[in-house]
């Protein structure tokens, strides 16, 4: 997409920030909007009235707002961040700041709400700033990098400071502008996400697709004129009458299970120890970069080192969709680790590693892997040993598992591929969005003249994806 450039540009005096267009003027952000306005605006209603409350899973990374539920005023006036109709809040907590969950404050129940103490509040001053830019520009790259980098705390808890956002210094254009460039943004930004919408559509018709092949492989083998007979397993129904249906403990030698000592937040680098993550066996394939790098001075386990031929599966994890997830190992690099997470599992000979992997992706089996899961709701599910033994399996002779392997493997790559590009599609999409709302709201390009039936040169992967939302 190519936009013209403001015509005069001068120094901001901003370091991050560089040239901007001359007739903006640079102002904190304390200048242009009241942040954190006080509860006295309300003290005097009555207890009993009705207002909007918002936790943090109420606060959408797209801008997006959940209004469902209301609170007494008396319940939540004590405890809770006060908000008003349009205000603009953003999440100070990691990792929901780094996500971007933030929204304009509209609809609310009397026009008034309380939400989440770890919201931040930003009340724009109408004769600086609209609120839909204001919006824009705390959901801006720099806005989010640089408050990243002012974050103080430890771990799961640190937070962005509220000097951050008062000494925050931006180039304002004036208010008529501001209206130009958010409209600008909404439009554009539409369309961008409507595209986005589309390739994920195509993502999970390609996951279904390549579950379906992998179930009828594994259930009904590659021959569609071959006598059936009834497993006498409800997931799987009918099986080819030569085939053994089996509980997985006939398939395994043993069952082993991995280490989780404390490890850095990043992989490892080559020629270093790693130890995988959960998500290393993510949808029947085996990712060795999803590995948290072991500390120097922590001995590793040799005993546990993954090795090319091995068949892994997900035993544990906050998400349930990758509890039971397995993969083959083809080929790895050396020195990863087992995790606690993740089981290897030993199978027999005379049954194919790759046949037992296949299988354990098919519908039949997640749906007793999902009977199996125990654990509480939002905490860390778990998937034992004794489950995994007793999971049914229909198993063909040896030769039959290398065929139907041989016979699926072209088309499972094939739509690998589909979904890989897929995938990297909707994050070039989400670049592009990201690049577009930085370069408005920091004067890189002059959007005054827009209209919304106007069409720009789209850049490639705007006509990549408008062009592959015809497989949807």
């Amino acid at each position: 997409m190519s936009f013209p450039k403001y015509p005069e540009y001068k120094d901001s005096g901003v370091e991050w920030l560089g040239e901007v267009p001359a007739h903006w003027q640079v102002k904190r952000m304390r200048f242009v909007a009241t942040l954190n306005p006080s509860k006295s605006e309300v003290r005097h209603w009555p207890d009993t009235a009705e207002v909007s409350f918002i936790p943090m899973e109420a606060v959408g990374e797209d801008g997006s707002l959940d209004l469902t539920q209301t609170r007494p005023l008396g319940e939540v006036v004590g405890g809770y961040t006060y908000l008003s109709e349009g205000d603009v809040t953003f999440a100070k907590i990691t990792p929901c700041f780094e996500n971007g969950k933030g929204a304009i404050m509209q609809g609310l129940c009397e026009g008034v709400g309380f939400g989440t103490t770890e919201l931040t509040v930003a009340r724009p001053d109408t004769s600086q700033v609209t609120g839909g830019y204001l919006y824009r520009v705390i959901s801006s790259r720099p806005f989010r990098e640089l408050g990243e980098s002012h974050m103080y705390g430890a771990g799961g808890q640190k937070r962005v400071p509220d000097d951050f956002l008062r000494n925050f210094e931006l180039a304002w254009p004036p208010v008529p502008e501001q209206a130009s460039i958010a409209a600008f943004l909404d439009h554009e930004t539409s369309r961008i996400d409507a595209l986005v919408e589309q390739q994920q559509c195509l993502i999970e018709l390609l996951k279904e697709k390549r579950q379906a092949v992998i179930s009828h492989a594994v259930t009904k083998g590659l021959d569609p004129d071959v006598p059936m007979k009834d497993s006498g397993v409800e997931w799987l129904g009918e099986v080819p009458a030569h085939w053994n249906v089996v509980a997985l403990r006939r398939v395994l030698k043993r069952i082993e299970q991995g280490w989780s000592p404390e490890c850095f937040n990043f992989p490892a680098d080559e020629g270093a120890w790693g130890v995988l993550k959960a998500g290393a066996v993510n949808n029947g394939i085996y990712r060795e970069d999803e590995n948290k790098a072991l500390p120097e001075g922590v001995e590793p386990r040799s005993n546990i080192e993954v090795m090319a031929g091995d068949l892994l599966m997900c035993r544990a994890s906050g998400s349930p969709d990758l509890i039971g997830s397995a993969a083959y190992v083809g080929a790895t690099r050396p020195m990863i680790m087992l995790s606690d997470k993740i089981f290897r599992l030993v199978v027999r000979e005379g049954t194919c590693p790759e046949f037992v992997s296949l299988a354990l992706g098919s519908i039949p089996l997640r749906r007793q892997i999902e009977l199996s899961i125990n654990g509480a709701e939002g905490l860390a599910n778990n998937l034992s040993q004794s489950s995994i033994k007793n999971l049914k399996i229909a198993l063909p002779p040896m030769l039959e598992q290398r065929q139907i392997m041989s016979a699926t493997t072209g088309i499972l790559d094939g739509l690998k591929k589909q979904l890989d590009l897929a995938a990297d599609t909707v994050e070039l999409l989400q670049e592009r969005r990201s690049a577009l709302i930085s370069a408005a709201v920091t004067g890189k390009i002059d959007v005054r003249g827009w209209k919304a039936e106007q069409h720009f040169e789209q850049p490639e992967v705007l006509m990549a994806a408008e062009e592959r939302a015809t497989y949807v």
